[in-house]
């Protein structure tokens, strides 16, 4: 050996193996972040039971066909204040209770369901909890003992940016 020759520093020393290292556990720390959201913030988009839903499409259709043939209509007005939701009934149809489902499109955690008591010559009154925000699909029917609506005559729908000031039209249809 001449006394020319470089020394070469242990390994721990150099920048490559640290480099190569920092990148796995950088892939590794991802991985594992990513994992914890994914079963944190699941957003559940299809249902175990789809098959049953999309046979169930049938059974909506002639809800809102039903609605459709006794001439029901709604305006719904969601005070942003206070959170007072009236319901003014259009037709013959006069059920003492209502069912308002508000669905929000991506996260069903966020779905509330609203009981209106009958008042006065088909105005319904309730009040939600908190105000709302965002984007909402609206689903009106009579109320149903068991709360899930499934058995429901009729059903009329609708969607609503919030918070409005202004009425929200309600009418038979998808």
């Amino acid at each position: 050996m001449s006394s020319s020759d470089p020394q070469v520093p242990p390994w721990y020393k150099q920048f490559w193996p640290w480099f190569l290292i920092a990148l796995l556990l950088s892939s590794v720390t991802f991985s594992m972040v990513y994992l914890a959201l994914s079963i944190r913030y699941f957003d559940g988009s299809v249902p175990d039971d789809y098959y049953k839903e999309g046979l169930a499409i049938n059974v909506q259709l002639e809800k809102q066909q039903r609605a459709e043939a006794l001439g029901l209509a709604a305006d719904l007005r969601i005070d942003a204040t206070t959170g007072d939701v009236v319901v003014q009934l259009l037709g013959e149809e006069r059920p003492e209770r209502l069912q308002l489902e508000l669905k929000f499109p991506t996260d069903g955690d966020r779905d509330r369901l609203l009981t209106l008591s009958h008042t006065r010559s088909g105005q319904y009154v309730g009040t939600l909890e908190r105000n709302l925000r965002y984007r909402w699909y609206l689903q009106l029917q009579p109320w149903i003992e068991d709360g899930n609506g499934d058995d429901a005559a009729w059903r009329l729908t609708g969607e609503a940016e919030f918070p409005q000031d202004g009425t929200i039209h309600l009418t038979p249809g998808l």
